[in-house]
């Protein structure tokens, strides 16, 4: 299984200049930590930009039971599913941390993806890199062991391959939450956290700290 991948910077772009020269001030808005920003069956009428903390994403099964798909930071959107027609949220986001965002309603988004340039290719690196990401996830579950999973997990949510965070440090996060992302039970993510931090490749107190040796896990065959 390859490394994951570097991610490549995403373009240069003030999205909140960009808003306040064509007049539409200020459309932030602050979460807390742990915050529903919306629920699964909530009206699908707006996109959100991040601008500093995380946020994740999940689905709620009829049982009750929830799977996380995604794990978001600044520079990352969400919600643009309202942007296909869709009239409610098939996903629950929620903030990780203290998180501000940019809330952006639909008919907005479009207008902005039809006659400003600069946003629609902010816009479209972002959805090509979802994709990329939901690819290397898919092959990721199909092909590699837990440990590996929960390695290359470790590594994506650090940030790993970003210039400017070497050595990534991941905001507080539970076990339960990542037994879900990798899909695994928490002991074994309880097992194989342990043993990371015995060879040296994370620090954990609270927060968790990866470093680049991490990546032999992956790249073990």
């Amino acid at each position: 299984m390859a490394a994951p991948m570097r991610r490549k910077a995403r373009p240069v772009f003030d999205l909140q200049d960009f808003l306040a020269r064509r007049g539409h001030g200020r459309l932030g808005v602050d979460y807390r930590r742990n915050q529903i920003i919306f629920a699964q069956g909530d009206p699908a009428d707006a996109v959100f930009y991040i601008e500093t903390g995380g946020v994740k994403l999940a689905v709620d099964s009829h049982t009750g039971k929830e799977a996380v798909i995604g794990m978001l930071e600044p520079g990352d959107f969400f919600g643009e599913d309202c942007l296909s027609g869709q009239p409610v949220r098939h996903t629950t986001a929620s903030a990780l941390s203290e998180c501000s965002l940019l809330r952006l309603p639909k008919p907005l988004v479009t207008r902005f993806l039809q006659a400003e340039p600069e946003f629609r290719e902010l816009f479209l690196s972002h959805l090509i890199s979802r994709n990329i990401r939901i690819e290397e996830d898919l092959v990721d579950q199909l092909f590699n062991s837990s440990e590996k999973r929960l390695a290359r997990m470790l590594l994506l949510l650090a940030n790993f391959g970003k210039e400017d965070n070497p050595e990534g440090v991941i905001p507080k996060v539970s076990q339960e939450t990542l037994a879900e992302m990798v899909g695994t039970t928490r002991s074994r993510v309880s097992f194989f956290m342990n043993q990371f931090r015995k060879r040296g490749f994370i620090e954990y107190d609270g927060e968790i700290r990866v470093h680049s040796s991490l990546l032999s896990v992956v790249l073990q065959d």
